[in-house]
Parts: structure tokens; sequence; C-alpha cells
């Protein structure tokens, strides 16, 4: 059993049986599918069903000589909105299965963001023929979660909010610039964290840490598409599974400017999210790459 699929709604599939047939029902009415061929050879499947707006399941696997599909593995997904990055992404195979995992180095966060890549027969078909549109496609991360929780905000003004967004920009400028090896850059950016590590310490002593850090976003646990995140909720709203009937909170989270959408079953997520409101939690990163239109 997939461990996230207690994220969608299904936190009662457990037994093979269960597992299986519901494999079954999203083959037999999957509302999208995909095919691709791969190597010359074998034929690759991808059938999607949505068991709530954007959220279901994707079974995933191969179609034999006698043309009968036999799946190697499935996964639950919930499929995101707008774009997240523009940063250059890299794609590389897993090795256990024909799935793949996406690479992005991200200023906004200061950590290459690693997720389960989405939609694979675009990709693959974009290898066969040659094509290099990496380079110029844009990313939209969604995620998973198994537990959160909703923290209150940070008072802000909006000279704080917009002093905020500086800052940002001036660390992306200088972060590009030292990625160009400019040694300034680097050494500013050394003299930057030596400054922000002595002024927390000081503080650290008298104050809640969660009062002092209004947002993060760093591995989680040995597995690499999986991170602890807490960010500013801008958006929130339940859906229902359809299935199951279990209720789904659906919330668009704002990790420092880094924007994406996170599922959580309900029963999982401690406190009333509410936009201006922070999110703090463990997630497993997906991603959908927007390939730009021939």
């Amino acid at each position: 059993m997939h461990s996230y699929l207690r994220a969608i709604g299904f936190e009662n599939f457990k037994t093979r049986d269960e597992i299986q047939k519901l494999i079954t029902k999203t083959v037999q009415e999957a509302d999208t599918r995909s095919y691709v061929t791969k190597d010359g050879e074998k034929l690759l499947g991808e059938f999607c069903k949505d068991f709530a707006d954007e959220i279901g399941i994707c079974v995933c696997g191969e179609f034999n000589e006698e043309d009968k599909f036999l799946y190697d593995y499935y996964y639950p997904y919930i499929k995101g909105e707008g774009i997240s990055t523009k940063e250059d992404i890299k794609i590389q195979r897993h090795a256990a299965n024909e799935s793949y995992a996406g690479i992005c180095d991200d200023l906004r966060v200061g950590v290459t963001i690693i997720f389960y890549l989405q939609n694979m027969v675009p990709y693959i078909k974009n290898q066969n023929e040659n094509n290099d549109l990496l380079k110029t496609a844009s990313l939209t991360l969604s995620a998973l979660s198994l537990k959160g929780t909703v923290m209150m905000p940070i008072a802000k003004t909006d000279r704080d909010k917009s002093f905020q967004r500086k800052r940002t920009r001036e660390r992306e400028k200088l972060m590009n610039k030292a990625r160009k090896g400019d040694e300034t850059a680097m050494e500013s950016l050394s003299i930057e964290e030596m400054d922000t590590y002595s002024a927390l310490s000081k503080q650290i002593k008298t104050t809640d840490v969660y009062t002092l850090v209004d947002n993060y976003f760093m591995p989680y646990g040995v597995e690499c598409d999986q991170y602890a995140v807490m960010g500013e909720i801008e958006d929130c709203h339940e859906t229902t599974n359809s299935l199951t009937g279990q209720t789904l909170e659906i919330m668009t989270i704002n990790c420092n400017e880094l924007i994406f959408n996170v599922c959580i079953n309900k029963k999982d997520l401690l406190g009333e999210p509410q936009p201006g409101r922070r999110f703090k939690g463990t997630i497993w990163m997906q991603g959908f790459v927007n390939y730009p239109e021939n």
C-alpha cells in the first residue's frame, strides 16, 4: 500500500484485495489515458482517475505481446495550479520502476527541490524525439501530507511585508552571482548568514522559535522528495473523496515566495486553516512539467 493514499481519503484501504480493486477501478474508469513507446519496444500506459477535483490515483505499467495491460506501480496525486518556478529542471529515472524524479534549484528556498514527476508520458515522448524542451519548461509543484498543524501568523505591517520581499529579491540576485563564481557575492552571503545566526542566538533565549522563523523548507527523512515545510496559507478549501466520503483540506502554501498546493486528510490536520495563518507539516513533493507549445 502506498503510504500517501491516506492523504487523498483512502485511510481504510489496507488489504491487498482492497488495493487491487482500487487499481482495477482506476484503470477501467480512468479519466485520462496516456500511451508511449519506450526504447522502440515496450508500450507503456498511464491511467489516471480523479476521486476529487484534480486529486486521484495514477496507475502505470506496460502492455505485453497479447496487448494486455500489466500494472507496475500506482501513486496518489494532486494536480497543482499556476506556475511554481521557471528555474532549470532536470529529470532522472528511478532505479526500481519506470518512474521519474525531477530536480530543480530554486534560490528562494535555498535547497535543491526534488519532486516526483507526474507527467511521465510527455517526458518520454520528448526524449524519443530528441527534443530538449526542459530548458524552456516551467514547473507546477504540489504536495501530499500525512501530518500537519495550522499556526497563527506573525504580526506584520505592509511595510514589513514589502521589506521582506525586497530582501528576498536581493538575496536571489546574490545567490545567482555566487553560482556564477562571484567571490564578492559569496562573501556577502556568508556575512549575512553569520549576522542572522548571531541575532537568532540572542533572541532564541527569550522568544519562541516560531515567532522568529516565519517559514522554512528543508529535507525530511531518508527519501529525497519529502520535506518539512512551514509557509503562509494563501487560500484553502475543503473537498470530498467521491468514493470514501472522507473530507480533504486543500491549501495553497507560500513558502518564501515558492507557491504550491498541499492536500491533507482533515483528520490529520491539527487546527483550522484560514488565509493568513501558517501551515507546518511534512510533505511528499510532486511536480508537473509545463512544456512550451509547439
